[in-house]
């Protein structure tokens, strides 16, 4: 029998074993979140959307690049649970790791990743932020395996304080905040831009609460009530938002509540008509924001799951990490964030940049306004409510911008 007859499947094989496999690699994403106790429902539609996004991501990947897969891992919101798990991703080889729910745990994840990669180099590890903001991180507790792809709670504020300019009804404002970290610094830059934007403005109520710990908010409201506050300011995330706006709801008190994560799962169902051009959320995308690329996910991740799309970071953090893995033409760690920082990026929302000084990316930001569906700028509603956020100020990246103290030490 003649060898030209079998030529053709020869070749096959042959190129077969020359080509790059469909997919070379596949890189694992640690997700490093709470994922049980009061606070879960944040935890586990922010995996849900990160999974959506990695599924998209790995159909449109090239035959030569790695797939990537989300592997969940409960830090129950504690920094000591959070610090055991991401040890456990490390033993098992993940060299990346996500994390956005609560800064105290950010700071226990980064310090963490920075002494394992001190000591082991070979297992060091590239931490992806998608929403912890507190502005320590990317300051003077910066390091170079921290990558934030959200805004600072400082750049929240500078925004935020900048749309009060434009308010001269808001005069008394009352500051309420989770006592930690964020909180902490919430409240502090708040005092600090409002007394140089707005010194007109009166600070009347500076009240801490215990983290994940209050039922009733009731007495909070009441407080609020007496000193005569015309605004709140609160960095309330969780059930701490959806009770404490609950309470407000059932007081009646009708005043303004602007907030960091009132689009966040659970909150919205909690305001209806009562929170009209009353609350509103300072965050880095909108369902009804002038995006059209991010409509298009909002809508197919809906009709996918039935739930709102929100976690806009995820799609950055998730795209960027391709983009730097390319550019490297590697998936090691530190390569790949030496290619991370200082990228550039066209967005969604527009040209991001994570600035290469302290690794924080510096992207748009908007302010939705608690509206009817159907009224203008309201295509979109939440959680099936009749209501959602009026995309009510878009703010350049300038706006935002903040300096930094970071002096990162670079491997």
């Amino acid at each position: 029998m003649s060898i030209h007859k079998h030529l053709p499947a020869l070749l096959l094989s042959v190129v077969a074993l020359i080509s790059p496999q469909a997919h070379a690699e596949v890189v694992k994403i640690g997700f490093i979140d709470v994922l049980s106790g009061p606070f879960a429902a944040a935890g586990k539609s922010s995996l849900d959307q990160l999974r959506a996004v990695v599924t998209a991501r790995n159909a449109k990947a090239k035959p030569s690049e790695p797939q990537f897969e989300v592997v969940p891992f409960d830090g129950k919101g504690s920094p000591q649970e959070s610090a055991l798990m991401l040890k456990s991703a490390a033993d098992q080889g993940i060299r990346y790791v996500t994390q956005g729910g609560g800064s105290g745990v950010a700071f226990a994840l980064t310090e963490a990743i920075a002494k394992i990669a001190d000591r082991e180099p070979n297992k060091a590890m590239v931490y992806l932020n998608y929403s912890a903001m507190d502005p320590g991180l990317t300051n003077d507790r910066c390091n170079f395996w921290h990558f934030r792809f959200y805004p600072s709670s400082e750049m929240k504020i500078e925004a935020l304080t900048t749309y009060m300019k434009t308010r001269p009804d808001i005069k008394n404002v009352y500051l309420l905040n989770q006592d930690y970290t964020h909180g902490q610094q919430v409240s502090k830059a708040s005092k600090a831009y409002l007394a140089r934007k707005r010194p007109d403005v009166q600070i009347v109520g500076d009240t801490f609460v215990p983290i994940a710990q209050v039922r009733d908010f009731a007495p909070y409201i009441a407080k609020i009530k007496a000193s005569g506050a015309d605004t709140v300011i609160t960095s309330n995330w969780g059930t701490d938002l959806s009770l404490l706006l609950k309470a407000a709801k059932d007081y009646g008190l009708n005043i303004n509540f602007f907030t960091m994560n009132a689009n966040n799962p659970g909150v919205p169902a909690q305001m209806g008509a009562w929170g009209e051009n009353k609350v509103g959320v300072i965050w880095n995308w909108g369902h009804n924001a002038p995006t059209p690329e991010l409509e298009k996910i909002y809508i197919a991740y809906k009709k996918q799951s039935d739930e709102d799309f929100i976690f806009a970071a995820h799609y950055n953090s998730v795209h960027m990490l391709s983009a730097a893995m390319e550019k490297a033409k590697s998936t090691d760690p530190k390569t790949v964030a030496y290619a991370l920082e200082g990228m550039k990026f066209k967005s969604p929302v527009g040209e991001v940049e994570m600035r290469k000084t302290d690794h924080q990316l510096l992207a748009p930001l908007f302010l939705g306004m608690w509206a009817k569906q159907g009224s203008k700028g309201v295509k979109y509603d939440a959680e099936k409510t009749g209501y959602g956020f009026r995309s009510e100020v878009v703010w350049d990246t300038y706006i935002s911008a903040q300096p930094t103290s970071c002096q990162m030490t670079r491997p």
